[in-house]
Parts: C-alpha cells; structure tokens; sequence
C-alpha cells in the first residue's frame, strides 16, 4: 500500500511537524478496555481527501474510498504480521483501528516490529501502547484506539463496533472463541498467523456481496450458483457505457471451526495430479492446532514426547485431507516445527500485505474476497488458496443457529 502522497502524513495540515504528535489512549476502565469506536465523518468525502487519496480513488473508486474512510476495524495482537496489516490500512485512510493486545514487549520484539520506539526501550511496555505513536503517524486522519485487555475476557457484545475483526497469532481455540463472538454479531472476521517462513490467511465473512463490471457478451448472464460458494444475485447494464454489465454476486463462507476440519474441495480430491501439489503445510498447520486444542500450549521442539506427538497429529491430518503419504516428508515436519512462533519480516509482509488488500476489497466491495485458506509456504515461494468448507448443510448464515437470525437477514437485505 502507498502512502498518502499529495502533503505529509505527519500533519494534517501539510506541514509534516510530527514532533507534538500525540497518540489518544482511550481506556475508559482501570482494566483497559476502551469504549466502542464511533465515526465522527459526515456523508461525503472531502476536498482535500480527495487530492490526498487521489491514486487509490484512481484505483479503486469514489464510493469504495468512501467506505474504506468509514469502516471501523479490530486488530489483536500487534506483532510483526499485525504490524503490516495496520500500516497498510492505516495508510488506506479507514476511519477508526483499535489495538488490541495485552501482552508486553518482549526483546524478541526489537528485530521484528518496525513501530516500536526508536528512542527509547519499549521491553516491559504494552506492545499496543508501544506501536500507537509511529502507526498514527502514518496518517493523523485515522483514530487509533488502544485496548489492553486479554480478548479472551471480552464479551460477545464488544465486537459489534467494529465492521471487521482480525486476529493475529492466537492458537485455535481463541480463534474459534472469537469467530463464534463475531458471528454472533454478524461481524466479518479475519484470521492469520506466521510461524518463520509459513504462515495462513482465512476469511470468515459469513456473506458477502460484491458487484464486477465486464464487457456484454452474446451469452446473458444466469442468476444462480456458479460454484458451491458462489452465486449471482442479479446483473443490470452500467448506465455510463451500455456494452458494460455490473453483476452482483455473493460469496458464502464457513467458520473457522468447521473450515479448519473440512476437506478439501472436490476437484482437488478427484486428481491424483492436484493432491501432489498441494503444500504438506496446510496438514502442518492442522496438526498445529489440533496440538493447541488438545494440550493448550504448542509444541516444544526440544521435547520428545511432544515432537512425537505432534508428528502423529499431523500424520492424521495429512491423512484426513486424502493426500498422499509421500508428500508429508520429516525434512518438512522438521523445518514447520522449528519455525513455529518464529517472525520473518518478508513473510509478515506478505501475508499482511494480502490480508489488508483483501479487506480493502471487501470493503469496496469491487473484488472478489479470499475464500477461504491462504497457505504461505515461504521455502517454496507459494500461497496456495483453498475453499475449505463442509460437504453437507448450508454454508453462511445458515450455517449456524447463531448466524441465521432474522435481524441478521434484515441487515443483509438492507445491505
């Protein structure tokens, strides 16, 4: 993502003093959680964000700027992946991003977050409270918002505020704690983790609707399902050039409990050919998580037991997703379970600079979003992307009891 180029990001009125900068900390509560972001924008985007955000109007569209500069977005645990996911929607010009992480600085910290302090040692500090000061300086325009309460002791009803929630490197069963919040206030929920040089992207965004423009050709367009996720809602002519249609689709996703379990799509399963490309870290990653969800903590690689362990878990996982026994080498179990809880920065910047541009897609609507698993597998240059789902019942909000309420339908209907 580019920065801002028409004045200086370090003061909103082109003068580029960043020197008085000062980073609101609003913890209305001795614990540290924070009240709800609210937008304080009125309808209409102005002047002079317009000249700022000129090459991502060029880009993208008027409107989808307008709903970039609104949106509302939760970001836990600011590490090094958390730390390119900010910057570059922070540079995009989103109306509000709230830091939410508990945790201190630790010295491991120094190599890889690049919004730390350079002035001072941050080791012992907040890692929230540490990163707010460089990232709003970034663009002053964005409200940044720190919460320095452990997630796991938030209530469902703290992710209503936010139009999307994205958590960083959590073990499962905080990720499915907080996807199962999120869906209970029909919010889109974002997932990622890096682990040295692999890592995963997975989108939950219950259902989504986007609107593609292409050229009118002799075959009309068929509403009704393109793919088992996919269908289109409807197709008009675009008033502006009558040999362009706009058609309107509709993606259904699942949870990340059920994603993360779910087989692989079909096609991938009926080829012999395609199930020797697909990358042995996806069965990593599940034997990782299901080590987290069964003992609470990730394995120790200096540990028998638990390296033995782990290498069963995902000897069952490969197994579970039907792919060959030879693909899932102990050169690779090695490799994955010496890079678990590590940072590379290049590897960070991939996987955040993906995830954000996805998110600026879904807010502007114009894109087809990630469905649903991207696998980064770094020693091989690769991200693979898979629709993991389950083979029977419905997909997005008729998946769960929780998601498929009648407020949640009069929304989407609004939308």
């Amino acid at each position: 993502m580019e920065a801002p180029t028409s004045e200086p990001a370090g003061n909103p009125n082109g003068t580029g003093n960043t020197q008085n900068l000062t980073v609101p900390v609003m913890q209305e509560n001795t614990n540290g959680s924070v009240p709800a972001p609210t937008s304080t924008i009125s309808n209409g985007i102005s002047a002079d964000e317009i000249a700022l955000y000129d090459r991502q109007i060029r880009l993208w569209g008027l409107k989808a700027q307008e709903s970039i500069r609104n949106a509302n977005i939760l970001l836990i645990t600011m590490k090094a992946l958390a730390n390119e996911i900010a910057k570059n929607l922070v540079l995009a010009g989103i109306n509000s991003l709230t830091l939410c992480d508990h945790c201190p600085v630790l010295p491991s910290d120094l190599t890889s977050q690049f919004f730390l302090p350079s002035d001072r040692s941050p080791v012992g500090t907040n890692r929230a409270i540490a990163a707010s000061t460089n990232i709003q300086r970034l663009n002053p325009r964005v409200s940044i918002n720190i919460d320095t309460l452990d997630i796991r002791l938030k209530p469902p009803s703290y992710f209503s505020a936010f139009d999307i929630i994205i958590a960083t490197d959590l073990d499962a069963p905080t990720l499915n704690l907080i996807n199962t919040a999120t869906r209970l206030n029909n919010r889109k929920f974002y997932a990622a983790g890096s682990h040295g040089m692999y890592g995963f992207l997975f989108s939950d965004l219950i259902e989504h609707n986007f609107i593609i423009s292409r050229s009118i050709s002799n075959v009309p367009t068929v509403v009704g399902p393109e793919s088992p996720t996919r269908s289109i809602i409807s197709s008009s002519p675009d008033p502006n050039d009558p040999k362009v249609e706009n058609v309107t689709k509709r993606e259904l996703f699942s949870t990340w409990l059920l994603a993360s379990s779910s087989p692989l799509p079909a096609e991938i399963l009926k080829s012999p050919r395609r199930k020797k490309v697909v990358t042995p870290i996806l069965s990593c990653l599940r034997g990782l998580w299901e080590f987290e969800s069964q003992f609470g903590i990730r394995p120790n690689p200096n540990d028998k037991a638990q390296l033995a362990q782990f290498t069963i878990l995902c000897g069952e996982q490969h197994k579970a997703l039907g792919l060959p026994a030879e693909t899932l080498r102990s050169e690779t179990l090695r490799a994955f379970l010496q890079n678990i809880g590590g940072e590379v920065s290049p590897v960070a910047a991939v996987l955040g600079g993906q995830l954000a541009q996805d998110v600026i897609n879904v807010l502007g609507r114009t894109q087809q979003p990630i469905q649903n698993f991207v696998v980064f597998d770094g020693e091989r240059s690769e991200a693979g992307v898979y629709a993991l789902h389950p083979t029977e019942g419905e997909l997005g909000r008729g998946l769960l009891p929780i998601s498929g309420g009648q407020q949640q339908q009069q929304q989407q209907q609004q939308q």
